[in-house]
């Protein structure tokens, strides 16, 4: 790779992180599609620094993704990045003419995200063993996944001081570091409150770990990946087999309140959400609901 793809993206790096406020997930995710483009220039087009590229080296790259079976959702993902990275580059008068501009993406269709009724949520909840050292503990994290539609990342880097028992919110540090609150059901708060002052109060947090909320066997927060195996091994016990994952719990969150007649702007105000426009994705209900308004309320039902 030529090293100016090594500096510029390096570059790229620090201004999502320090301007943009970026998380590190975001930040990996973006260079790591810059690299693919990166690696491809370097074997196609010998020389040429990324100033140099224009729409259609890129579009050869784009080609290139479709030709090896790279799934319409991951491509429309690496363009995103490319588009950001030639973006960065404008901004910063690297470029006079930005050429990704024109770079089309697929068009993709909007995807319902999945979901899990009320009553499946109940059955995922009542098969955490209570009686396992860790069962107060996944209980507080399901229920505050559900109650209060919490990211992942935002479940695992909660800290002690965001809770506010007293009025039942968390304040919530959200992407690109934008604080909100959000409320916590009664259920979550009673198990978070178990696990607080029965289990963790006994436990050694590691050293810089001290303020995390939720803790592993050696003091240490808990990862995403543990958070996931977590909900993987409690929906095998339930016996739902559906693929399920914590934004599964987010996706229903916001589905249910809004099937129960929540205003948009609050359920976009409680997920964090920048635009009402990816709130409104949740706003799809299921055939058998309709099914029920209709019969329910059309005068000629």
């Amino acid at each position: 790779m030529d090293k100016s793809w090594e500096i510029y993206i390096k570059r790229f790096r620090h201004y999502l992180k320090l301007e943009r406020s970026l998380s590190e997930n975001s930040i990996l995710a973006y260079t790591r599609d810059v690299n693919k483009l990166a690696k491809f220039a370097s074997q196609n087009f010998e020389g040429k620094s990324p100033l140099g590229l224009e729409l259609e080296h890129l579009r050869r790259f784009v080609n290139e993704l479709g030709s090896i079976g790279i799934s319409d959702y991951t491509q429309a993902r690496v363009i995103s990045g490319i588009k950001a990275f030639y973006k960065y580059l404008t901004y910063e008068d690297e470029i006079s003419e930005d050429p990704a501009q024109l770079l089309e993406a697929p068009k993709l269709g909007r995807k319902l995200p999945d979901t899990l009724s009320y009553p499946e949520i109940e059955k995922l909840l009542e098969a955490i063993p209570l009686g396992e050292p860790e069962g107060h503990r996944n209980r507080a994290i399901l229920e505050m996944l559900y109650s209060s539609g919490l990211r992942v990342s935002e479940l695992t880097e909660l800290k002690l001081g965001q809770i506010f028992e007293d009025i039942g919110f968390l304040r919530v540090i959200g992407k690109g570091n934008k604080e909100r609150l959000v409320p916590i059901g009664q259920d979550a708060m009673k198990y978070l409150k178990i696990y607080q002052k029965e289990i963790r109060v006994h436990q050694k947090p590691a050293i810089g770990h001290e303020e995390f909320v939720f803790l592993n066997r050696r003091g240490k927060k808990l990862s995403r990946v543990m958070i996931f195996l977590i909900i993987k091994k409690t929906a095998k016990k339930a016996g739902i087999d559906k693929n399920i994952s914590p934004h599964t719990f987010r996706h229903s969150f916001a589905t249910h309140l809004i099937e129960g007649g929540a205003d948009l702007r609050a359920v976009q105000e409680m997920l964090g959400h920048e635009s009402i426009t990816t709130t409104e994705i949740y706003t799809h209900l299921d055939r058998d609901y309709l099914r029920q308004v209709l019969t329910e309320f059309h005068p000629r039902r």
